[in-house]
């Protein structure tokens, strides 16, 4: 069971303003060239799905239970947020953050849509034994 969305929305936001502090904290020592540049993107990429988490529930909270993030612009405002922000540590950060953010994306899409998709019933058009043609 998850959280209400208000609840969601402020632990997101405390957890990407944490992350934020901690890659600036740390920046001189995620700034190496190697492993701990990579490092840097992948801690990056937890800042996207915190961002993109935070902003999906402002927006339900806004617009209401009906509402869903769009790639343009939501998506792609964060993933050009979480890069800028890996991008401040190394340059190989903000590219690394955009691969690890891009395999998140699609498990996060993945996810949401077992959880929430409907089943489909098919097309509803039936074709005659033997004839080809198609009929309702």
């Amino acid at each position: 069971m998850g959280l209400p969305t208000g609840y969601s929305l402020v632990s997101s936001v405390a957890l990407a303003v944490l992350t934020l502090a901690a890659m600036q904290l740390f920046r001189d020592e995620l700034g190496v060239e190697g492993r701990r540049a990579i490092l840097g993107g992948f801690i990056g990429s937890w800042f996207f799905i915190f961002v993109l988490t935070a902003v999906g529930n402002l927006g339900t909270l806004m617009f209401g239970e009906g509402h869903y993030t769009k790639l343009f612009p939501e998506v792609i405002v964060c993933l050009l947020a979480s890069m800028l922000v890996s991008g401040l540590v190394h340059r190989v950060s903000a590219t690394t953050c955009l691969l690890f953010s891009l395999g998140a994306l699609y498990f996060i899409n993945k996810i949401s849509s077992s959880v929430y998709s409907l089943p489909s019933k098919g097309s509803g058009v039936k074709s005659m034994p033997g004839k080809g043609k198609a009929y309702r």
